[in-house]
């Protein structure tokens, strides 16, 4: 079967499947789960609960344009102190999806949303995810707000966590907001339509540059990667669309990076665990080290991620257009993070990217599970409750989120394979330029520059390693398999 046969949606959304099953994930729901959600008819109104009534701050969301599982809402507020108050709202997940009920088994197993080039695997059912768990526009929903003060120079001076009612006033997109901000259209109506949801923004863009900054300062890591997205036109795959970080996207990233720090603090403060999301001190320091020197800049000997991103800074202004192959070169020789439980007395490792000590996952529960387990420790902290896990589970719970996000990575990496294989079947022989992602005994990887395609380096790859840049021509693809196979081009 070939995708000049058969409609090439159809094709992946199977490869994605099998992909799934192969690697031990669940496509489908159980009868029990699909028993479950017939059963629930609303969302919850925190009628009977203690929780605060925020429907009158004007709550926004921005997501991708397509994006219909809305995790989070934010607001700012300006105090006259001269600093600002920043309130993240996260969909109160835990109030529909119990422990134990079949759907929380399914989610707990296959542990994250899995995002494919052709079809999107929900952790949750999409009644849920969509729509009875999701901050949707115009609705009122239960939530969890982390509240945080934010001086003018980016610090953090206090926080609180609590449960509110919350109402979203605009639904908004990344791109069309980063346009605006960067004074490059209009605002988007969305915007225009409620009375000072522009000024708000302004401000959230204002304090999250700041808090950037800072963080910067402190160490944390100047990264841009190239993120693609298929392109169909009905079921005919056309190309792959180039997604970069934008202003509208920093002001989400830097508030949720400080959500998940008041979280973790919060729980130590009750002295309730919590599941760390850590990025160990890279082991391949080494290599990063040699392509510094590449690029003319001495690291020291032993890892510093402030001296790191002084190298990133300067190369990222040097370079801009190269920089995202560089970034995926670092972010390589990294490591990839883990998530560890961690314990009343005990000190976790911290995130060696962001520099930070204190760091989970909480931000998103409708797609992924470490941030639902975060949110009902946070739920218990609140009201006192007993912690909600056994010490072995939350240590085997975290070890399992780790493997099943490897596992979800690599379905997500196979469906986007056969994807670009099928852009490519009909260009066998072209060359192309590219720079080396991968090098190890098993094999050699390069990513071209254009197309962004990863393939496989099955010819001329002696010598070479991560960061290096050479000229190769593609000579076989298989759709079904995944396989891009190139040649060193001397």
């Amino acid at each position: 079967m070939t995708s000049d046969t058969t409609k090439q949606r159809t094709i992946l959304r199977k490869i994605a499947r099998r992909a799934m099953i192969e690697r031990g994930l669940l496509p489908d729901y159980s009868p029990e789960a699909l028993a479950e959600l017939d059963r629930i008819h609303a969302a919850p109104t925190g009628a009977e609960d203690p929780v605060r009534d925020l429907r009158h701050l004007l709550w926004c969301s921005i997501d991708n344009d397509d994006s219909r599982d809305l995790d989070q809402l934010t607001v700012a507020e300006s105090l006259s102190t001269g600093a600002v108050k920043i309130y993240v709202a996260i969909a109160d997940v835990d109030a529909i999806v119990k422990r134990d009920t079949a759907i929380d088994d399914h989610a707990r197993h296959n542990t994250a949303s899995i995002y494919t080039a052709a079809k999107i695997f929900p952790m949750l059912p999409e009644k849920l995810s969509t729509d009875l768990t999701s901050l949707n526009f115009g609705v009122e929903r239960l939530s969890v707000v982390i509240e945080m003060v934010i001086e003018t120079d980016g610090s953090l001076r206090d926080s609180g966590v609590y449960r509110a009612i919350v109402l979203n006033h605009a639904k908004l997109a990344y791109n069309s907001v980063a346009t605006w901000l960067d004074g490059k259209g209009q605002a988007p109506e969305s915007v225009t339509a409620v009375e000072g949801l522009a000024e708000n923004l302004q401000i959230q863009d204002k304090i999250a540059q700041g808090m950037k900054i800072l963080r910067h300062v402190h160490g944390a890591l100047t990264l841009e990667t190239i993120e693609m997205r298929p392109v169909f036109e009905e079921d005919k795959l056309m190309d792959f669309e180039t997604e970069k970080k934008n202003r509208a996207k920093n002001i989400i990233e830097d508030f949720m990076i400080a959500a998940n720090g008041v979280t973790v603090r919060y729980l130590n403060s009750k002295m309730f665990p919590s599941v760390r999301r850590i990025v160990r001190i890279p082991k391949r320091w080494d290599r990063i080290v040699e392509i510094a020197a590449e690029n003319g800049f001495r690291l020291p000997a032993t890892p510093n991620s402030k001296a790191l991103d002084q190298f990133l800074v300067k190369q990222k202004n040097a370079d801009p257009l190269g920089f995202p192959d560089l970034s995926l070169s670092v972010i390589k020789l990294l490591g990839s993070g883990e998530y560890m439980a961690e314990f009343p007395g005990e000190t976790a490792e911290g995130h060696f990217g962001l520099a930070v000590k204190d760091y989970t996952h909480s931000t998103a529960p409708n797609r992924r599970y470490p941030d639902l387990i975060t949110q009902r420790l946070l739920k218990a902290a609140m009201v006192g409750h007993p912690v909600p896990y056994e010490k072995d589970e939350l240590t085997s719970l975290a070890t399992h989120c780790t493997e099943e996000e490897d596992a979800v990575k690599k379905v997500e990496r196979r469906v986007e394979k056969s994807a670009a294989a099928m852009l490519l079947e009909s260009r066998i022989g072209e060359q192309f330029d590219c720079i080396v992602t991968g090098a190890a005994a098993k094999g050699t990887w390069v990513r071209l520059f254009h197309p962004a395609i990863e393939g496989r380096l099955i010819q001329g790859f002696e010598g070479a390693d991560v960061g290096h840049r050479m000229r190769v021509q593609l000579v076989h693809t298989d759709v079904e398999r995944g396989f891009i196979d190139f040649r060193r081009v001397r």
